[in-house]
């Protein structure tokens, strides 16, 4: 999971979201910790579209 810091504008939806406390929101940046799986969930809920989850094949 990857989080574009300039179309981010830090609403929380994500780290709310996330059912693995894998996301945090800390100096003015949000980005994965190490309990992210790639589940899609935030990036199907952030309005700005400024997450992108790596898809598995």
């Amino acid at each position: 999971m990857k989080v574009d810091q300039n179309l981010c504008v830090r609403c929380g939806g994500c780290v709310g979201v996330c059912p693995f406390d894998a996301i945090e929101a800390t100096d003015g940046s949000v980005g994965p910790n190490e309990r992210c799986t790639d589940c899609g969930i935030c990036e199907r809920v952030c309005p700005m579209g400024a997450i992108k989850v790596a898809r598995k094949l």
